[in-house]
C-alpha cells in the first residue's frame, strides 16, 4: 500500500485501535496495516513492559503501534525534521508524552539496551552500515525488526529467525 503525502494510517490493536496517525509524506514509506498485523503476529502481540527502539521512525506508527500494545517506552530516532514533527503530532494525537522520546539520528548516542529494535529505513537509500549500528542496541534476549529491499542481510551477532515478503517489502526478524 502506497501512502500520499500526509495520507493517514492508523493503530491496528491494543489501546489504541483504530487511532488515526498521519504521515510526514516524502521520503518516507509508512509499513501498511496488513504488514505491521503480520508483524506483531511473527513477534508476538504480548509487549507488556518491552522498551523499543523506533529507528528511522519516519511516521513512528511501528513504536507507537508497540506501546498501544504494552510496551513500557518507545524511543524514536529520526533525521528528517518534517518526520520528526510528524512523530510529535502523532504523540500528541494519543497522549501518549509518557512513554516516549524522539531523537534526531545526526545526534543520536545511546548506552540503552532494548528489548524490540524496528528498523525501516528508506529502500532508496538503504545503507547496510546504518542498519548495522543498530545491532548494538538488542539486549541479550532481544528482537531486531528489518523491513528491507531484497534478501535478509547477515547480521552478526544476531540470528535470522523468518523472513516474509509483502509485494517488494520484506520483513525479517532476528534475534540475539
Amino acid at each position: 500500500m502506497t501512502l500520499k503525502n500526509g495520507e493517514a494510517v492508523y493503530i491496528t490493536a491494543g489501546m489504541h485501535k483504530g487511532r488515526r496517525l498521519m504521515t510526514p509524506g516524502a521520503g518516507t514509506h509508512p509499513m501498511g496495516a496488513r504488514e505491521r498485523i503480520a508483524l506483531f503476529n511473527m513477534i508476538g502481540n504480548n509487549l507488556r513492559d518491552f522498551e523499543v527502539l523506533d529507528a528511522f521512525a519516519g511516521s513512528g506508527v511501528l513504536g507507537l503501534e508497540a506501546v498501544s500494545r504494552g510496551a513500557a517506552e518507545a524511543v524514536f530516532v529520526e533525521k528528517n525534521k518534517a518526520a520528526a514533527e510528524t512523530i510529535k503530532t502523532n504523540i500528541k494525537t494519543l497522549g501518549r508524552h509518557d512513554v516516549v522520546k524522539i531523537c534526531d539520528a545526526s545526534k543520536y548516542q545511546d548506552d540503552c539496551l532494548y528489548n524490540l529494535v524496528f528498523a525501516d529505513p528508506p529502500y532508496d537509500k538503504f545503507d547496510l552500515e546504518e542498519v548495522l549500528h543498530l545491532v548494538q542496541f538488542v539486549d541479550e534476549n532481544g528482537i531486531f525488526v528489518l523491513s528491507h529491499p531484497g534478501e535478509a542481510p547477515e547480521l552478526p551477532g544476531l540470528r535470522l529467525h523468518k523472513t516474509n515478503q509483502y509485494a517488494g517489502a520484506h520483513i525479517s526478524i532476528y534475534q540475539k
